[in-house]
C-alpha cells in the first residue's frame, strides 16, 4: 500500500494555490484530506500537542487517514534531558484512534555516524517504545551496511530522500528496514540549501515529471517489500509539493 501525502498542510501561502480563498482556518485539514490519505505533522517538533488539538485532528479528518509526526527536537537534536513523557502523551489521541502511522526522527546534518551517535539510537528505542519510528539521516556518512543492521535490530524504519545532490548530503538510497517504507522530497534546490534568509527558501523547489520519473521503480520495489509505503513531499512554498504529489500519484499510476 503505497499513500501519499505533504509535509504539514498549514501554510498561509497555500491560500489561494491549495485552499479556496474564503475557506476557514479550521477548515484547512478537512479539505487537505479530500486530497490525500495522509499527513506529516511538522508541529510536534516545535511543541507538544494538546489532547484538545490532537483529538481534532482525528475528529475532523476520515477514519482511515493516517498521521506520522516528527519526533520532538528534544529527542533528534538537543538530545539532552529529552521531553519524552509529555511527547508521548501528546500522541495519546492518536495511538488511542489507530490513526498514528508512524514517528519520524529526523536528525540534524551534524548527527554523524559517531559511536557516541550510534549508542544514541538505542537510547531514542527506549525513549520511543511502543512506536513504530522511522529515522531520517542528513548526513552521507550513515550510508554504510552497518546502519542498516542497526536499524533492523531496533525495529527502525529507514527515511528514503531525494534532495540536492550535494556533498555530504543524502544521496537517493532506498532501503526497508522497519515495518514500513518512507520517502520525502526535499526538493532540489540546491542554491539555496545552505544559503537562505527564510526557512522556506530551501523547499521552494517545483519538480519536473522526469525527476519524479526516476522514483517510480524504487517506491514500487519498496511497496513490493513494506506493507505501508508513506511517501511525503517537503517542497511546501506555494503549494507545490501537492503538485508534485499530483504527477507522482499519476505516474504511479502508469498514465
Amino acid at each position: 500500500m503505497i499513500r501519499l501525502g505533504t509535509s504539514g498542510f498549514s501554510y498561509d501561502d497555500w491560500v489561494g494555490t491549495v485552499y479556496p480563498k474564503e475557506l476557514p482556518r479550521w477548515q484547512w485539514l478537512p479539505y487537505y484530506a479530500t486530497l490525500f490519505d495522509t499527513v506529516e505533522l511538522n508541529v510536534t517538533y516545535y511543541r507538544h500537542a494538546d489532547r484538545k488539538t490532537a483529538s481534532g485532528w482525528v475528529q475532523r479528518t476520515p477514519d482511515s487517514f493516517l498521521f506520522s509526526v516528527k519526533a520532538h527536537g528534544s529527542l533528534t537534536h538537543e538530545r539532552q534531558d529529552p521531553e519524552v513523557a509529555d511527547f508521548r502523551e501528546s500522541l495519546a489521541p492518536l495511538v488511542g484512534s489507530g490513526r498514528l502511522a508512524c514517528v519520524l526522527a529526523q536528525f540534524p546534518h551534524s548527527f554523524h555516524a559517531t559511536p557516541e551517535n550510534i549508542d544514541y539510537l538505542t537510547v531514542l528505542r527506549d525513549h520511543l517504545e511502543g512506536f513504530p519510528v522511522v529515522v531520517e539521516f542528513r548526513d552521507a556518512g550513515w550510508l554504510e551496511a552497518g546502519t542498516f543492521d542497526r536499524l533492523r535490530q531496533l525495529q527502525f524504519g529507514f527515511c528514503s530522500v531525494d534532495e540536492p545532490r550535494l556533498k555530504g548530503l543524502m544521496p537517493p538510497v532506498t532501503q526497508v528496514t522497519g515495518p514500513l517504507a518512507y520517502v520525502r522530497f526535499h526538493g532540489r534546490n540546491s542554491a539555496k540549501w545552505w544559503e537562505h534568509e527564510n526557512a522556506w527558501e530551501r523547499y521552494d523547489y517545483t519538480y519536473r515529471d522526469d525527476e519524479l520519473l526516476e522514483w517510480v521503480p524504487r517506491i514500487r520495489a519498496l511497496d513490493g517489500q513494506a506493507p505501508l509505503t508513506l511517501v511525503y513531499a517537503n517542497n511546501h512554498y506555494r503549494g507545490q509539493s501537492v503538485d508534485a504529489l499530483k504527477a507522482l500519484s499519476r505516474l504511479l499510476s502508469g498514465a
